[in-house]
């Protein structure tokens, strides 16, 4: 009998956990039954920070050893400056595509245009049940520019291990790279030694990786389940027109953009690299965090697609800290659909500093708590919204985040593997998705 994949397993867990979920929340108003719903909530969620926190365990420890390799392999080539540029050509190249995708759908569909009575409930109904996301939204939105400029101190930070405390992965990538650039500087017989200590010790992460990641079924479960639990899909007929449009605009990017991309810069076939790819993607939906994903996303890089090691060293650490598609598209689409919304205007002028705006927010911005929530203020901040529509507006948009959330995040890690597999192309490398079937679980 054929042995069950990883990603199959962690697909049927999605299935059961929205099954699952939906039950219990459409069983929560039962007085008979709230007890096993309370207890099923707390379980899950158990199950599913205990699964988080171990991928949370080996992002640090993964991505320093993969940028030090990454780097100390090429910095003594002529590779490095030519990979640097490539990495940040691509980045820059698929945000643009995945800003300008946000930008049309939006434009196109409208959903900020809505009937006057529905305008009232959804505000009733984010005012009556979001009042502390709007006093966080109001005194985040004082700091947004102080916190977004942190971005940069936050390159070089002033205590390491202080950084690898707080999960600051900027920081802890720029020293990745300068320590891997010197550490390819350095006498050929120290060079190899501090090479063979690191290769060593990513070796173990990586093993340590591949046993956590055999519990991804039961994590992803955990995790989504109680989000379902508790939402239920009610809270997205309010904003369906947004969420949709949302949705839209992530679905061009990832079947349209992105796959041509593979085909015209590296000869990739989508469904190859879609298959590859799957358990990244699924654990991305399910955990929304690009640098939890990371260590699935290098996994399933190197082991499915193919991509050397020092190839998805470099890019792929840089990407979950960098490259954020998902995140650029949806900032776009919230700033619009918010104008619309609220009657004021917005030229292509003003939607053109949108767009550079939700492209430089989105780098690096995952460094900061509540980090969509500090771009979409600072672009609300800069095109003219005052205080109480920031917080009336980011009120509604949360209603269905954690969704939107879960899907954009998808896709940030979909343009990481995407640059990889390209560059890796670029670079010469040949047998790629010869071993896709290799995470079985």
């Amino acid at each position: 009998m054929k042995k069950v994949s990883l990603h199959q397993k962690v697909l049927i867990s999605l299935l059961l956990a929205f099954a699952i979920g939906l039950f219990a929340n459409y069983q929560r108003g039962s007085s008979e039954t709230i007890e096993w719903v309370v207890w099923l909530i707390k379980s899950c969620e158990f199950v599913g920070k205990l699964f988080l926190n171990g991928l949370k365990m080996v992002v640090i420890p993964l991505v320093l050893t993969s940028v030090i390799c990454g780097v100390a392999q090429i910095a003594g080539e002529k590779d490095f400056g030519r990979l640097g540029l490539k990495t940040l050509l691509l980045y820059s190249l698929t945000g643009i595509f995945a800003v300008a995708t946000g930008l049309l759908c939006v434009n196109l569909f409208q959903p900020g245009h809505v009937d006057p009575e529905i305008k009232e409930a959804i505000i009733a109904s984010q005012e009556s049940s979001s009042l502390g996301s709007l006093e966080h939204a109001l005194d985040t939105a004082e700091n947004g520019w102080t916190n977004l400029i942190e971005i940069f101190h936050r390159m070089v930070p002033p205590n390491l291990f202080w950084a690898a405390v707080e999960g600051q992965l900027l920081g802890l990538i720029c020293f990745g790279l300068l320590f891997g650039f010197f550490l390819g500087k350095i006498k050929e017989e120290l060079r190899q030694s501090q090479l063979r200590f690191w290769q060593g010790l990513q070796e173990i992460i990586l093993k340590l990786t591949h046993f956590i990641l055999g519990f991804a079924p039961i994590g992803i479960f955990g995790l989504v389940t109680p989000t379902i639990a508790k939402s239920g899909l009610d809270t997205f007929w309010l904003m369906g027109g947004f969420a949709l449009t949302v949705f839209l605009a992530l679905g061009l990017h990832a079947l349209v953009t992105l796959p041509l991309l593979l085909r015209v810069l590296g000869g990739i076939s989508l469904r190859d690299h879609y298959r590859a790819m799957t358990p990244a993607l699924l654990t991305a939906f399910s955990t929304a965090s690009s640098s939890a994903t990371l260590p699935v996303t290098m996994e399933c890089t190197n082991e499915r697609v193919g991509v050397s090691q020092k190839i998805s060293g470099f890019t792929l650490p840089l990407g979950a800290t960098l490259n954020m598609d998902g995140t650029a598209l949806f900032e776009c689409v919230v700033v619009i659909f918010l104008a619309q919304f609220f009657g004021v205007e917005m030229g292509w002028i003003t939607q053109f500093f949108v767009v550079l705006l939700a492209l430089l927010t989105s780098v690096g911005v995952a460094g900061i708590p509540s980090a969509s929530l500090v771009a979409i203020l600072v672009i609300l901040q800069a095109v003219g919204f005052d205080d109480h529509a920031i917080a009336t507006g980011v009120g509604m948009v949360y209603v269905v985040d954690r969704i939107l959330d879960m899907s954009r995040t998808m896709i940030n890690v979909l343009g990481d593997s995407c640059a990889a597999a390209i560059i890796g192309k670029s670079e010469g490398e040949t047998g790629y998705y010869q071993n896709s079937s290799s995470l079985q679980g």
